[in-house]
């Protein structure tokens, strides 16, 4: 253990002697909490420790702990660990910060306050006897912080907006060990920035979320064939462009390829559809349902709870291999966004052999009723005006078994990505807007944020962090200062 490290972490016990700080030593202890993570990239690194805080004061103490040490030791936060961007909640010989043992759930005036370590599918199951919803993840596995802080979609969005505006107060501990809280009337210039910073301006230990009256909804997937996938953009398009769209909508379409799909060795589609009212075929979904012909065996459509839709999510996922994620943004364009699928299944031949690969071309809307509610909300730094129209996420998914598959898995999905950047570009279709929960270590979505909004999270940085220690010693995600 380089002795910096040794010095930080005996600094840490002597300001906690009861802290909960598991080195490579316990063994069991060790391998367990460094192997929960979503995605192999992250279980990759080997921390030097990982401590547990149990309390807002206990990290308090960590920061104040690190801060002597913070240019020559390395840490990193990590709440759920399910973001699977290399590095962003885990640190190769320092200390990582695992904020699991913070929990607690309190319903105060419709805020609901959610403690850092907490999981959306507890958030749910608080709520759902109380008849009330909030805009959170759409996998019951999913933590709080990397979406809150990011941007975040939700089941919601189209009526509630991104996660992150649906923030009424973050209680958080900033680079001098203080603990603030940030909202409308105090720090609100922190407020802001966090919404979309990331980890860039301190460690979130606590977020208080609006609420709303939500019963059931009727939502689910339904899987279908490649031939139809392009009457599924154009749907998709004009229900984005119509005079008068559903908010009440969540629409995902996919190309996915996986061999569990028993589909041999072509491309299954499918539609991640949601209508947030309890209303059985519901006209808005008619177009994303009624498709033929679909594997109506896999068909899932029902009326259902938040906390269904979201262990649905969840089971639809896998977890502990390799995974990645790679992002773009495009405008509603029927042309661009067929044709981005099309450059996708080419580029996958090269990979279908992959040992366990599920991957998939996954388009997510952001209706124009989802940015307006950025403004009404207080603000974001996400830079997305609602003036220039819906956007189109276009996100390049990839599961699979095996290191030693990673550089050709990353090979083709960059060069799927490039390629679909470049026909939108070359088309006018490209919004310059990376979404940093979907993005890879080599995208740059601080920067996509626009000159003002990084400026905007620049001074809130120098203001709370003056030394820099969240740009330096906490190096995961992407950086303000680099």
């Amino acid at each position: 253990m380089a002795s910096k490290v040794g010095q930080a972490i005996s600094a840490l016990r002597e300001a906690l002697p009861h802290a909960r700080l598991i080195t490579p030593d316990a063994t069991e202890e060790y391998q367990t909490l460094n192997n929960s993570y979503l995605s192999g990239f992250e279980s990759d690194l080997l921390p030097a420790a990982i401590f547990l805080p149990e309390s807002k004061e206990d990290v308090a103490a960590f920061v104040r702990s690190i801060q002597p040490f913070a240019n020559e030791v390395k840490f990193a936060i990590r709440a759920a660990g399910q973001q699977p961007l290399p590095g962003c909640a885990n640190v190769q010989d320092g200390i990582t910060v695992d904020l699991r043992s913070l929990r607690g759930l309190l319903m105060q005036d419709k805020i609901v306050q959610v403690a850092a370590g907490e999981r959306w599918g507890s958030v749910y199951e608080f709520l759902e006897p109380h008849g009330l919803g909030v805009t959170g993840g759409k996998s019951t596995s999913c933590g709080i912080g990397g979406l809150a802080t990011q941007g975040g979609l939700s089941f919601y969005s189209s009526r509630e907006g991104f996660i992150c505006d649906n923030v009424v107060n973050f209680e958080v501990v900033v680079a001098s060990g203080e603990i603030l809280n940030a909202n409308a009337q105090k720090n609100p210039d922190l407020w802001v920035a966090l919404r979309g910073g990331g980890n860039n301006l301190g460690i979130v230990t606590r977020f208080d979320f609006r609420t709303f009256e939500q019963g059931p909804m009727y939502g689910g997937m339904v899987f279908y064939y490649q031939p139809s996938f392009s009457g599924q953009v154009t749907a998709l398009v004009k229900e984005l462009t119509s005079t008068k769209p559903s908010v009440e909508t969540h629409l995902m379409l996919s190309i996915a390829y996986a061999q569990v799909f028993g589909n041999g060795n072509d491309v299954l589609c499918l539609n991640q559809v949601y209508y947030t009212q309890p209303e059985q075929d519901p006209p808005a979904l008619a177009p994303f349902t009624n498709i033929e012909p679909q594997r109506k065996e896999m068909n899932t459509m029902k009326i259902q709870t938040l906390v269904q839709a979201a262990t649905e999510q969840t089971s639809a996922g896998q977890s502990k291999i390799r995974c990645l994620y790679m992002n773009v943004n495009v405008k509603a364009d029927i042309e661009t966004l067929n044709t981005g699928g099309n450059i996708w299944c080419k580029e996958l031949e090269s990979v279908k052999d992959a040992a366990g690969l599920m991957c998939s071309y996954t388009l997510q809307a952001y209706p124009v009723s989802q940015l307006k509610r950025t403004e009404a909300n207080g603000g974001n730094v996400l830079g997305l005006d609602p003036k220039n129209g819906p956007v189109v996420n276009v996100l390049l998914l990839s599961y699979w078994a095996d290191k030693n598959d990673d550089d050709r898995v990353i090979a083709f999905m960059k060069k799927a990505l490039e390629a679909i950047k470049q026909n939108a570009a070359t088309k006018g279709q490209l919004v310059p807007y990376i979404y940093w929960n979907y993005a890879f270590s080599d995208q740059d979505p601080l920067s996509s944020y626009g000159e003002e909004n990084v400026e905007k999270l620049r001074n809130a940085s120098k203001k709370y962090d003056p030394k820099g220690m969240f740009q330096t010693a906490c190096p995961g995600g992407f950086k303000l200062f680099t």
